[in-house]
């Protein structure tokens, strides 16, 4: 059986998970100069981290569509200090204004120590401390960990995919603005 390669991108913050040219900012083009590749699933232009990219449709609807509930781990940086109650919160499913979400793997973690430094930095408060959270979905609908975030009281401030599936981002050893192509033995 013939496997289609993916490649697996760590997006930076800041550019658009789209190859047309954009008007304000950098594109996927920037990072992979292939032809006939398309992201499977987005990841917002103030998201950073794991972004697959397949030039199979198929492939793609199984990465992305929230029917087939494929695991997406993000790590998030929020004000405040997270309580275990708002942690409950994310683990029953959040009502937001569009949807209910599906119950989340959360927890707090602490900072990570592998990340990059974001460029440009966050906001900084002085008075307000920040707090991580590792969350997992299944649904991955428009912005919906920032909008979970942000239900239970804690504002996203930096937010950060770091796995898909089974390919963890780190395990890759994926410098952020780089890829590669993996196999889908790798995420499934």
């Amino acid at each position: 059986m013939k496997t289609t390669p993916l490649i697996v991108l760590n997006k930076p913050f800041g550019v658009i998970s789209q190859f047309s040219e954009h008007e304000k900012h950098m594109t996927l083009k920037s990072y992979v100069s292939l032809k006939d590749y398309y992201p499977a699933g987005r990841l917002d232009t103030d998201s950073e981290g794991l972004l697959l990219l397949t030039n199979d449709g198929k492939l793609q609807a199984k990465i992305a569509s929230p029917k087939f509930k494929v695991a997406k781990t993000y790590w998030a940086q929020v004000e405040g200090s997270v309580t275990e109650e708002a942690i409950a919160r994310l683990k029953k499913g959040i009502k937001l204004k569009e949807f209910t979400t599906l119950p989340a793997l959360a927890e707090i973690i602490p900072e990570p120590k592998n990340l990059w430094e974001r460029v440009p930095p966050i906001r900084e408060r002085k008075n307000i401390p920040t707090t991580w959270i590792s969350i997992t979905i299944t649904e991955g609908k428009n912005r919906q960990v920032r909008k979970m975030c942000a239900a239970i009281g804690f504002p996203c401030l930096r937010l950060v995919r770091v796995q898909i599936g089974k390919l963890n981002l780190f395990t890759k050893k994926i410098e952020q603005g780089s890829w590669c192509f993996i196999s889908q033995t790798d995420l499934f």
